[in-house]
């Protein structure tokens, strides 16, 4: 899945094409991209509309409109966005919509497993929907450890599981939750809520600096993912422990091991991560 360093190479990559850009023409191909509400209609709401701005909340991307109207995309497992001059995505058969905007290119959306989202929310609706769905963004100035402890605080789920929940903080996913739990030594069954301020301040910094990596290498490329003009990212280049089961840990040289933790594959080293 698109993580928060997935998705905000893909923002930077389709702001300078698409803000000050009109949707002339939109057309959208597989209904389950915008159910309940007929995919014909919502194309029809967005024929018009001009992007203000292109932002990202989490793993939302977020296209605000002049109108005040917000379309969220959520690539959920195998999203992803191209942009091209026209027609020259026409062949893909994963592709689910295309944009056409008023210069003549195209911006299409494909999703292999067509688990995406599209969502349109009138300017009222915008804040609330996010706010109730996602905690602070771990990339901002107000993502401190005194927040984060706050909201792990009498948690009992082990701490992999707590990061996930995007309540916690928004924009984490398998990969980058991992890498953060190797850089800040903390095993994934911990109990979330037994972690004390040292370990929290460790985990706060490493949530950073996995994020940034990722970022730096604009994402990981693993199976679908890859940057708007197809490239794909090199995070994946430089893991400590996802998807490294009996390589040597970077850091002490153990095998790294794997295990799951709330049905989800763990990658941890078990000298540097002790339970």
């Amino acid at each position: 899945m698109p993580e928060l360093p997935e998705v905000e190479t893909i923002r930077i990559a389709l702001e300078p094409h698409v803000v000050g850009r009109t949707f002339e023409r939109v057309e959208i191909d597989d209904p389950r991209l915008v159910r309940p509400f007929e995919r014909v209609a919502v194309a029809a709401e967005l024929e018009g509309e001009r992007v203000a701005a292109l932002d990202r909340r989490g793993k939302y991307l977020v296209v605000r409109f002049e109108s005040g109207r917000v379309l969220l995309i959520h690539l959920r497992m195998t999203g992803s966005l191209r942009h091209a001059a026209a027609g020259k995505l026409d062949d893909d058969p994963h592709r689910r919509a295309v944009v056409r905007l008023d210069d003549g290119s195209d911006v299409a959306y494909r999703d292999v497993r067509r688990f995406g989202t599209w969502h349109l929310l009138e300017p009222h609706e915008v804040e609330d929907y996010l706010d109730r769905r996602l905690g602070g963004e771990p990339l901002e100035r107000t993502f401190t450890a005194r927040r984060l402890g706050e909201r792990l605080a009498g948690r009992r789920a082990p701490i992999k599981a707590a990061l996930l929940d995007q309540r916690t903080v928004a924009g984490l996913g398998n990969i980058y939750v991992d890498e953060a739990l190797w850089r800040a030594q903390l095993h994934p069954l911990r109990e979330a809520g037994t972690l004390d301020g040292v370990e929290v301040s460790r985990l706060t910094k490493a949530i950073r600096e996995a994020l940034r990596e990722g970022i730096r290498r604009q994402g990981a490329s693993l199976r679908d993912y890859a940057q708007p003009d197809g490239r794909r990212g090199r995070a994946q280049e430089r893991f400590r422990v996802y998807a490294r089961t009996g390589e040597p840990c970077l850091r002490c040289g153990t095998p790294i091991d794997k295990i799951r933790v709330g049905g989800r594959g763990t990658w941890y080293c078990p000298n540097c991560q002790r339970l």
